[in-house]
């Protein structure tokens, strides 16, 4: 019989470098007072590195930088927990994430159809925000993203260099998906969706 320090460390070796985890990842493996301890040994060793509390990071290491912050969106997978949850980035981090805002926001919001939780990493805070089923229908999807990063946006400032720059971007496929998804969005931005899918601004 293998220990249950052995049995948790075995299973983080088998995450890939920058996966973000909780303990109740390790709950099949013992009680939660044995898995808190083998945690909490495997940071002060360094394995792991505590970002909150109950939230922890496999951390990937870069030769240059060293080791590397891990990423909003795989600490908001942990914080979404049970598979089948879905997330969709909101927001400004909407817009970075497809080029029309050149920084990432300290505040990312994703929604979801999940429990809404705050979680504060670094100087960065990530929210789950849970959202009616409509706003959770593209997600995951292109389009899911391009409507909240127009909506963030506004009307006023959605304009031709927004359009053609996700025409540019956007492949024959994800400009379909835009297409098919067109009901999921406010009508100003539904205008905006066909002009994008038809490199019409």
């Amino acid at each position: 019989m293998q220990s249950i320090d052995s049995n948790i460390l075995n299973r983080i070796y088998g995450f890939r470098r920058g996966a973000v985890f909780t303990p109740g990842c390790f709950f099949d493996l013992g009680s939660r007072a044995a898995v808190d301890k083998v945690l909490s040994r495997l940071v002060q060793k360094g394995t792991i590195r505590r970002l909150a509390r109950g939230l922890y990071d496999y951390p990937e290491r870069h030769p240059a930088m060293g080791i590397l912050a891990p990423s909003p969106d795989a600490i908001a997978r942990a914080l979404a927990g049970k598979e089948g949850i879905r997330l969709q980035p909101s927001g400004a981090y909407a817009a970075n994430r497809l080029g029309l805002s050149p920084q990432v926001p300290a505040r990312i919001v994703y929604l979801t159809d999940g429990s809404s939780r705050t979680v504060k990493v670094g100087n960065q805070e990530i929210r789950l925000q849970r959202t009616t089923p409509r706003n959770m229908g593209p997600a995951g999807r292109i389009s899911g993203l391009v409507i909240q990063a127009l909506r963030h946006l506004g009307q006023k400032h959605v304009d031709d260099a927004v359009i053609q720059s996700l025409s540019r971007k956007l492949s024959d496929e994800d400009k379909k998906r835009l297409m098919m998804d067109i009901a999921y969005a406010p009508a100003w931005v539904g205008k905006h969706l066909r002009e994008i899918a038809l490199g019409e601004a």
